[in-house]
């Protein structure tokens, strides 16, 4: 039974240096996007193009 609770004390501090270390990595910026904005730039004049030429056929069939 001691060894039980030895393995469970020992698991939880394994976790609590993950999650001090994620909480780290977070702030530091580790899992920032710095790519998708980028290419989001491009796609949106596309999706802009795409619902004016939509606005413009919906007005001509009326």
């Amino acid at each position: 039974m001691n060894v039980i609770y030895g393995l469970l004390a020992i698991s939880i501090i394994v976790a609590l240096i993950f999650l001090v270390v994620f909480i780290v990595s977070v702030r530091n910026g580790q899992y920032d996007d710095s790519y998708t904005p980028s290419v989001r730039m491009l796609f949106d004049d596309e999706l802009v193009k795409s619902d004016s030429e939509n606005s413009k056929t919906n007005d001509q069939n009326k």
